[in-house]
C-alpha cells in the first residue's frame, strides 16, 4: 500500500509532538523512522496507523483519505515495543486472534496461524503460552500475529529495543526477510542507527517533531545533508574552521583553528565563510606529515580499535586501527590526514555547533 502524508501535525496542549510533515511511502517500501528519544517518531506512526487523529493534515492510503478512519478499520498491523501477547492464550491462538475476531472459521484461522508461525520459525512452540517463551521468541510471535491479520501495512514501534543485543541482530534480518517476502509496506520506529541502516530501503531522520532528512542508508551515511545527520548517523569528527579558498581542480581549502590548511570536497562556499567540516573516523589516517595530535585513548571494538586524539586545533579526532595492527601508545604523537573526497563541508550553524547537534 502506498502511504501519503500531507502537512501532518499532532499537538498535545500547547506542545507540537509532530509538526508539518509531508511524506510519501511507496508500496512495499521498508521505511525506518529514526531519531533521538522524544523527537516524535512514535507519535507519527500512531497517526499513520489511526491510533491518533492528527491535529492538522491528512493521511491517504492508495489515494483514499483515511484520516478519520480508526485503526481497527484500516488494513494495518502494529507491533509494540512492549510485547503485548495475551498471556492466557496459546501461541497458536494468539496468532490467530485477529482472524477469529473477523469470524473466520476455526480451521481457516488455524491454517493461517500455522502458516505465519512457520514464517517466523515458531510453529514448534504453537501449544505453549507466552510465559514459556524467551523475549525474542515472544516478539517473533507478536510479529506473526500482526502479519496474520492480513494487513498490507505494518507499524513497528521499537520492536527490538527490549531484546538482548544478539537477539536484536538476528531478528532485524528476519524481519526484513519476512516483510519483503510478503510485499508489505513497513514503517519501523527506532533510535538505533545500526538497526536503521541494516533493514531500511530509506531512512526518515526526525528531530524535534520535524523531518531532518530522508534518504537511503548509504546516501545518508556518505552524503549527509546536515550537520545533525552527519552526527547522528554513524560516527564523525566535527571541526569548526573557515574557508580559505579553492584549488585549481575546484576542491575547497579550509583553515583549521590552529592555522593549518587542508583540502576537502568541492563546495559552494567562498573564502572567509565560517564552516564546519565532517570526516568519519574511517577516513582519517596517520602519515609522516599532517595535523599534529596526541593519542589520549584507545577502545577495543572487536575487529578494530577506536583511537581518540587531541589535535593541535584542540579538537578531539577519532580514527580506526585494525585489531590486527599494533595499537599506538597513550601519549604518543601522530600526524593526521583526511580523505579529501569524504570530508564534507557545512555552513557553521548560527546557533552554534553544540546546539545544532543536541539530541533533545
Amino acid at each position: 500500500m502506498k502511504i501519503r502524508l500531507e502537512n501532518i501535525s499532532m499537538k498535545f496542549g500547547d506542545l507540537y509532538a509532530v509538526r508539518n510533515i509531508s511524506l510519501s511511502v511507496a508500496k512495499g517500501e521498508y521505511l525506518t523512522v529514526l531519531g533521538p528519544s522524544g523527537c516524535g517518531k512514535t507519535t507519527l506512526i500512531k497517526v499513520i496507523s489511526g491510533i491518533w487523529k492528527p491535529t492538522e493534515g491528512r493521511v491517504t492510503v492508495d489515494g483514499e483519505d483515511v484520516t478519520d478512519i480508526p485503526m481497527e478499520d484500516r488494513d494495518t498491523g502494529y507491533v509494540f515495543q512492549n510485547i503485548a501477547l495475551f498471556p492466557n492464550m496459546t501461541i497458536m491462538d494468539n496468532v490467530g486472534y485477529s482472524q477469529r475476531v473477523k469470524d473466520t472459521s476455526s480451521d481457516e484461522a488455524n491454517r493461517i496461524s500455522k502458516d505465519h508461525l512457520e514464517l517466523v520459525k515458531m510453529f514448534d512452540r504453537a501449544g505453549m503460552f507466552p510465559s514459556e517463551l524467551s523475549g525474542g521468541e515472544q516478539q517473533k510471535v507478536a510479529i506473526a500475529r500482526a502479519l496474520a491479520s492480513g494487513s498490507k501495512m505494518l507499524m513497528l514501534d521499537e520492536p527490538l529495543s527490549a531484546l538482548d543485543a544478539r537477539v536484536r541482530v538476528e531478528l532485524r534480518y528476519e524481519l526484513r526477510r519476512l516483510v519483503k517476502k510478503l510485499g508489505i509496506t513497513v514503517l519501523h520506529v527506532t533510535h538505533d542507527q545500526e538497526e536503521a541502516m541494516s533493514v531500511s530501503d530509506r531512512i526518515l531522520l526526525m528531530r524535534a517533531g520535524g523531518i531532518q532528512e530522508v534518504g537511503t542508508p548509504l546516501n545518508m551515511y556518505r552524503n549527509p545533508g546536515s550537520i545533525f545527520a552527519a552526527y547522528f548517523i554513524g560516527e564523525t569528527n566535527l571541526m569548526e574552521c573557515t574557508v580559505s579558498g579553492k584549488t585549481k581542480t575546484g576542491k575547497t581549502t579550509v583553515r583549521l583553528r590552529g592555522g593549518q590548511v587542508v583540502r576537502v570536497s568541492k563546495s559552494g562556499f567562498k573564502a572567509g565563510d565560517p564552516v564546519v567540516i565532517s570526516v568519519r573516523p574511517e577516513n582519517v589516517y596517520t602519515a609522516n606529515d599532517g595535523l599534529g595530535a596526541e593519542i589520549i585513548g584507545a577502545v577495543f571494538m572487536g575487529t578494530y580499535w577506536k583511537i581518540r586524539t587531541l589535535a593541535e586545533t584542540t579538537d578531539y579526532i577519532d580514527y580506526y586501527v585494525s585489531s590486527n595492527d599494533e595499537v599506538p601508545k597513550i601519549g604518543s604523537k601522530v600526524h593526521l590526514v583526511f580523505n579529501k573526497k569524504a570530508t564534507k563541508v557545512f555552513a557553521r550553524p548560527k546557533e552554534g555547533l553544540e546546539e545544532a547537534i543536541k539530541l533533545e
